[in-house]
């Protein structure tokens, strides 16, 4: 009985015991350094947008800085067209992608072989790897053309950029989806196959809501991803900046991102110039619409993850 009463670690010679513990103080100060450091290096980043592109909001009256002309050779600085020109690329983006990842994340996660997975889910996460400059150039040469055959004016539109935009999303839509259904317990589907259920509404009743919110942060991620391109957008989209009319289809229009907008202008301004520092605000923009992409997606996930805690998957 005394011999069982003993800590596990009372056949561990005291200098290896010593040993692992500084070894595990030494792996925990790294992870700490590292956790600060991400949290520091994001800080110092706002702190320089914000010193650069805080006298665009305070030189700019609002009312201008938000108008609808964008023409900096006349010290017109609208942001509106270069947010609506976003807006509409990644709303487009994000409606071919998503029903796209989602789907093929369920059939590699769920339906398909796992022979065939092995294939398939190697190939889809080095498309990931694909130079976003090697794709704008493919949707220029190769993609414009069919989208003018088919009746736009031009073949650099928002619906050019919004389909290259979804292929670039769409491997990490998928990757992250099908981890997030891997990670689901076997159990849950042989429970729901063994009370009498298909194996779709299994999938559907059971899968897909517990694995929701590894679903979300792929969403978001695959938002996150089609907001901040540049050289593809700036490519394909006809940099025009300039609202889309209603009346002949927003989608096939000529457009201009606030991404494309700072790579295209950054390097023919002065520093210092009022020019200058509104780049900078548009770069303020991208980071609060990047942060709040984020903290959206966290608070998805905590009120997932409380919703579960108190009464199981909804």
């Amino acid at each position: 009985m005394a011999a069982a009463n003993q800590p596990l670690d009372a056949s561990i010679p005291p200098d290896e015991i010593a040993e692992r513990r500084w070894g595990e103080l030494i792996i925990e100060g790294v992870i700490r350094v590292a956790g600060i450091s991400s949290i520091v290096i994001i800080a110092l980043i706002f702190l320089f947008l914000l010193r650069e592109g805080l006298p665009a909001f305070l030189d700019i009256p609002l009312r201008q800085l938000f108008g609808t002309r964008w023409y900096p050779i006349e010290e017109m600085f609208g942001l509106l067209p270069l947010l609506v020109g976003s807006l509409i690329v990644t709303v487009g983006a994000v409606a071919i992608s998503l029903p796209l990842g989602l789907t093929t994340a369920i059939y590699l996660g769920e339906i398909a072989p796992p022979w065939l997975r092995e294939i398939l889910k190697p190939i889809i996460e080095v498309l990931a790897g694909i130079p976003s400059i090697v794709l704008g150039f493919l949707g220029w040469i190769a993609l414009a053309p069919l989208i003018q055959n088919l009746g736009a004016p031009t073949g650099l539109t928002a619906f050019t950029g919004s389909l290259i935009l979804a292929y670039m999303s769409l491997p990490t839509i998928i990757s992250i989806a099908e981890d997030a259904l891997y990670a689901v317990p076997k159990e849950y589907r042989d429970g729901a196959l063994a009370i009498g259920a298909t194996q779709w509404q299994a999938i559907w009743r059971v899968v897909l809501p517990a694995a929701r919110p590894g679903l979300m942060i792929a969403v978001m991620l695959g938002i996150g991803r089609a907001i901040g391109e540049t050289m593809a957008v700036m490519m394909v989209t006809g940099n025009a900046a300039n609202i889309p009319s209603l009346g002949s289809g927003i989608f096939f229009q000529p457009v201009r991102t606030m991404t494309a907008t700072i790579a295209a202008e950054m390097g023919e301004v002065a520093q210092g110039s009022l020019h200058y520092s509104t780049l900078f605000a548009i770069g303020i923009v991208l980071f609060l619409i990047s942060f709040a992409i984020n903290a959206l997606a966290g608070r998805l996930v905590g009120v997932e993850g409380l919703r579960r805690s108190r009464g199981g998957m909804l």
